[in-house]
């Protein structure tokens, strides 16, 4: 996965007209540095702290910059591609028309979008209640409820609820202490995927799109999952962005599969997504779902687990897990998800960090997981919540 610009200028493009910005990784990585405990890797990172961003592959947008942005909107990625993100991430779901829409699930809206204070709150599957005794609030708004037309005329909002309220003003302002909703007030603009593939291009990424599993019953509509799958690729085919920009995602493996056997250009790079398991053990072979070898026979090249199953401690730091090197011989490359996901480190990192709770303490932390990460587990690219982090340590390090 290799992506090398000479320039620390990205391309925008503004009301119409290109512009050029300047890369940026911003105050977090120098905070981080310097609440490191003194060693090698804090002398190496800050030795580089007079450098210039540049955009690297390694660092992976993960909808956009989530940690201070509303996920999978246009102000996001550019906050993303402004810190060197060199990949840029559309989760793909689709309208009631059919048309492929950026969001993290298809039924998200009540949680991701303005849609329970407008006049669209009246296609909810769920429609809002209140919470009441024991009973917490909830809703439930999908895409497939909507046309496109209908999904643009909402607007993006931090991803969050507050179960405990009683009106929709409640519901909709839950967001987490350590995010911010600065940047959610007035924008937060939605995207398709066709415009996420424009937009990101302009922007000098490259594209890792992950085909979401449907809320709905499929076929939908005649709409079946195979074509949702082609229709994916087809939207790449029709920019004229060549196969090798391209890392489709699913934690479905029948579309990996799928790619692998109908588009096999595009197939080539295709990513197994997977996750932590309860019973999963990093260390111990008996409770991996997966079997590498299995996998690579199929064609699968890329397989991108949860951060939690590719470290574990050792000697009070990090180290790659025996999942890790069991995936790495076999011919598979690693993808990590998901950096700067799980806020403040101090209470020891919560779901992405459940394999080193022991050695999570610091905030400082984000830097000594990526290291072993890369240095140990040696995975080909980490989609973070702030791209700024990992882009600076992939400069850093010397990381195209």
């Amino acid at each position: 996965m290799r992506f090398v610009t000479t320039s620390v200028l990205a391309l925008s493009v503004v009301a119409g007209a290109a512009t050029a910005e300047q890369l940026t990784y911003g105050p977090r990585p120098a905070y981080l540095i310097d609440r490191m405990a003194e060693g090698e890797l804090k002398d190496t990172l800050s030795a580089c702290l007079g450098q210039s961003p540049e955009r690297s592959a390694f660092s992976i947008g993960h909808r956009g910059a989530p940690l201070m942005f509303p996920e999978h909107t246009e102000e996001s990625n550019r906050a993303a591609a402004r810190m060197g993100a060199g990949i840029l991430e559309c989760d793909v779901t689709f309208t009631s028309d059919h048309e492929l829409v950026c969001r993290h699930a298809q039924n998200d809206l009540h949680t991701t979008t303005d849609i329970l204070a407008s006049d669209l709150a009246e296609t909810c599957v769920v429609p809002f209640a209140p919470a009441s005794g024991d009973e917490a609030a909830k809703a439930e708004c999908r895409t497939s409820e909507i046309t496109l037309a209908e999904f643009k005329t909402l607007t993006g909002k931090m991803d969050a609820a507050d179960k405990s309220a009683t009106s929709v003003e409640g519901y909709m302002d839950g967001t987490a202490a350590w995010r911010t909703d600065l940047y959610s007030v007035q924008d937060g603009t939605l995207m398709t995927h066709a415009e996420s593939i424009e937009l990101f291009r302009d922007l000098g990424a490259k594209f890792t799109p992950e085909l979401k599993s449907p809320s709905v019953e499929m076929p939908h509509n005649g709409f079946s999952q195979a074509d949702y799958a082609q229709k994916l690729i087809d939207e790449y085919k029709a920019a004229g962005v060549p196969a090798s920009d391209v890392w489709a995602q699913s934690f479905n493996l029948e579309d990996v599969l799928y790619w692998v056997e109908n588009e096999p250009e595009f197939g080539k790079q295709a990513v197994y997504l997977v996750e932590w398991h309860d019973g999963f053990d990093e260390q111990a072979p008996e409770t991996w779902q997966e079997d590498f070898a299995a996998l690579k026979e199929q064609g699968v090249n890329y397989l991108a687990p949860s951060l939690n199953m590719l470290v574990t401690p050792k000697d009070g730091d990090y180290a790659a897990s025996a999942y890790a090197k069991a995936a790495r011989e076999a011919g598979l490359k690693l993808i990590a998800w998901t950096l700067e996901r799980s806020g403040p480190l101090t209470n020891g990192g919560g779901w992405y960090f459940q394999s080193v709770t022991d050695v999570t303490d610091s905030d400082a932390d984000y830097f000594n997981v990526l290291h072993a990460l890369h240095d140990d587990a040696g995975v080909a690219g980490v989609f973070s919540d702030w791209p700024a982090t990992v882009t600076y340590y992939a400069n850093c390090m010397g990381i195209e």
